[in-house]
């Protein structure tokens, strides 16, 4: 890229930092001591600001970057990705958003934790969150790596390493001084430039076919190698019944994941009540189905005005199609046009990423503090000793993930969602789930439902295609894949419902009637809500 470029674009990160920055040092003069104020933010947000929130959260390197490059490389497989995020929400809608609310305080656990054993269900749900959190922290890297490797002109390591490293430590930093509060409204100001950035983006690809979304289609496919075949389902997922199979399992994972997602449930404790958390919902349903319908525009758009090669050539994954695709509809390289909108889109991308990554460390360090750190701790923590090891959790997090993703540069950041909503759909969904609905559930059931998903879906990824077995692998030159699903979904999620039904079966400790009885008053009704 050009020195324009460069310094355009490294000029409006530096600009949007500045900003974050100055938002986290406003709120950071606010009295932060108290767990509610860190982890929830007060509980003052209204639905609208939360619901923006919750998009930005939501809208992250995977859906700007990953979905719209996976698309532009496969075409109608990759558009399956955009289908699966959206239709997650309605799992969200119906059956989680409002009982979360007025059952739990801060975290995952505390839903669960309601009616059964304190310690066993919190470390296992804490080290649950966690898992799922650094998976998710690895993608949002990746991109970042990727992105802004591109904008440097070269895809050298230590460009990418030190991209990561930075990314690391700003989101630190956001979470440490600022806590929830600044996350929110760092989230809310990245989802208004992002849907801006998308927008402007749509609409200009329209433009270039004049309006005919059947002339922009056929032009995708013409530019993409495969003709017609670009435009039907099968060219990523419907090889052989391995490549079938793996299509399910990212089906299962991408629609059930989000309502287990720690960063997604701990934003429904930042409202006052579960009919805000509800709106909420409602707010982020309509902002982000709107982006994901322009994400397919952007894919094919990619496909066709850059073309599929290129797209390929530049980053193997497909992370760069978007900023690329921008270069060429401001007028191509070297251009006025061209190297603004590159500049423009290039610092969206680097905003959704400082955002989302913020959103997700602190829903861990909450995790570690309020979990783990408590329940190990036994003994009655004050509030400001656990909100100073939330600090420091996010600090041994940001380190955990910047080392993971330097191993994973090659992989595409959608993809890595996937794997992050695998793990949520197989440890916490099921655990949520029963403790809501089901009147026989017991702590053993809890810890159960929760191990037995977390494994399983962990250690098939490390024997998966994922990990060694293929030039794309991270560990390219070693081979020890014996499971040919790159996603556990479909085999990880049913082992989690069922653990948790067999370890309540066979439990020996009966289920505390009263206090399920209990719950399922508060979380109909809000009595006794927090």
């Amino acid at each position: 890229m050009s020195g324009d470029h460069q310094t355009l674009a490294l000029l409006l990160f530096s600009a949007f930092v500045a900003v974050t920055l100055g938002i986290t040092t406003w709120v950071s003069r606010r009295r932060q001591g108290s767990a509610e104020e860190f982890y929830a933010g007060g509980r003052l947000f209204s639905p609208m600001e939360n619901g923006f929130a919750i998009a930005g959260d939501y809208m992250s390197a995977a859906s700007f970057l990953g979905i719209s490059g996976l698309i532009a490389l496969f075409g109608y497989d990759g558009l399956l990705y955009s289908v699966g995020f959206l239709v997650a929400w309605l799992v969200v809608l119906l059956l989680v958003a409002e009982l979360v609310r007025n059952v739990g305080r801060f975290t995952l656990a505390d839903v669960v934790a309601a009616r059964m054993r304190e310690r066993p269900v919190r470390i296992a749900a804490g080290t649950s969150s966690v898992t799922v959190s650094v998976l998710y922290l690895v993608a949002q890297m990746v991109g970042a790596g990727s992105l802004v490797a591109l904008l440097l002109g070269g895809t050298s390591g230590a460009v990418r390493a030190w991209t990561v490293i930075g990314v690391g430590a700003l989101m630190v930093i956001y979470v440490v001084l600022g806590g929830m509060r600044a996350t929110t409204w760092i989230q809310i100001v990245k989802a208004v430039l992002l849907l801006a950035g998308a927008i402007a983006l749509t609409v200009l690809v329209l433009v270039r076919f004049h309006g005919n979304v059947n002339d922009l289609l056929n032009t995708a496919a013409e530019q993409s190698g495969h003709g017609r075949d670009f435009l039907a389902p099968g060219l990523r997922y419907g090889g052989d019944w391995t490549a079938r199979t793996d299509f399910i399992s990212l089906g299962l994972a991408l629609v059930l994941g989000t309502a287990g997602l720690p960063h997604i449930l701990s934003r429904f404790y930042t409202v006052p009540t579960a009919l805000a958390a509800r709106r909420s919902v409602i707010w982020s349903i309509g902002l982000i189905g709107g982006f994901y319908l322009m994400t397919i525009v952007l894919g094919f758009g990619a496909a066709a005005l850059v073309g599929t090669d290129a797209v390929r050539a530049s980053n193997a994954a497909g992370n760069t199609a978007v900023p690329l695709l921008a270069l060429d509809l401001g007028g191509g390289a070297g251009s006025t046009g061209g190297t603004v909108l590159f500049a423009v889109v290039a610092a969206i991308a680097f905003a959704t990423i400082l955002a989302v990554v913020a959103g997700i460390t602190l829903a861990s360090s909450a995790a570690v503090a309020h979990d783990l750190y408590a329940s190990l701790k036994r003994a009655h923590t004050k509030r400001r000793g656990e909100v100073a090891v939330a600090r420091l959790a996010a600090a041994g997090i940001g380190a955990v993930a910047i080392a993971l993703s330097l191993l994973a540069q090659n992989l595409n950041v959608a993809f890595l969602v996937g794997l992050a909503f695998a793990v949520a759909a197989s440890a916490n969904l099921p655990v949520l789930l029963y403790s809501l609905f089901w009147r026989s559930f017991t702590t053993r059931g809890a810890v159960w439902s929760v191990y037995g998903g977390l494994i399983p879906a962990v250690l098939l990824v490390v024997v998966s295609p994922v990990v060694s077995g293929s030039p794309e692998s991270i560990l390219p030159g070693v081979d020890f894949a014996f499971f040919p699903l790159q996603n556990p979904g479909v085999v990880s999620i049913p082992l989690g419902f069922l653990a948790g039904w067999f370890g309540t079966v066979t439990s020996t400790e009966p289920p505390d009637g009263t206090r399920h009885a209990e719950t399922e008053v508060r979380s109909l009704t809000g009595a006794g809500a927090v």
